[in-house]
């Protein structure tokens, strides 16, 4: 099966270590904007699919043993799609101020990979590809914006 046979779309995951639990006074900013800042995301061009609960967003999602680590997952068509909602819309606000909401991570909080198209990844392969992320550096089979890495560097082998 040759790499262009198969349309791949740009999954990723991103982590951030809250500084207090979602209902305390620190992070009612946060939380008050979560269902607009999704909202956003779910009309902007290119967005495919977003982790969410029946909440309507993934903070109560426990991917982690700390509960103050928050996951995010998101497929999009491309990474210019997810570029554009993240600094050309008013989630880049929320961006600026993270600082107030989040603690400084020292390892790598976010990954980007590619998936066949129609793929919907579950929360154990985006942090599979964090965790490849930060022990192996960029590659095609997890990157960061730095690295941009395209479908055309993936090497699919059909399995018989």
């Amino acid at each position: 099966m040759s790499k262009h046979d198969v349309e791949m779309e740009l999954a990723q995951l991103n982590i951030a270590k809250a500084r207090g639990e979602m209902d305390e006074p620190l992070m009612k900013e946060f939380v008050d904007n979560l269902e607009s800042v999704n909202a956003m995301a779910e009309s902007s061009e290119g967005f495919i699919w977003r982790l969410k609960d029946e909440s309507g967003d993934a903070t109560a999602i426990q991917a982690f043993d700390d509960p103050l680590l928050l996951v995010n997952m998101s497929v999009w068509q491309s990474p210019d799609a997810l570029k554009g909602f993240m600094y050309m819309t008013h989630h880049i606000s929320f961006m600026k101020r993270k600082k107030e909401w989040f603690e400084k991570l020292t390892q790598a909080n976010y990954v980007l990979w590619w998936v066949p198209k129609g793929h919907i990844p579950d929360v154990e392969e985006g942090k599979l590809r964090l965790e490849h992320l930060r022990e192996h550096g960029e590659s095609p089979y997890a990157f960061s914006f730095k690295s941009r890495f395209e479908p055309s560097d993936l090497v699919i082998t059909k399995i018989a």
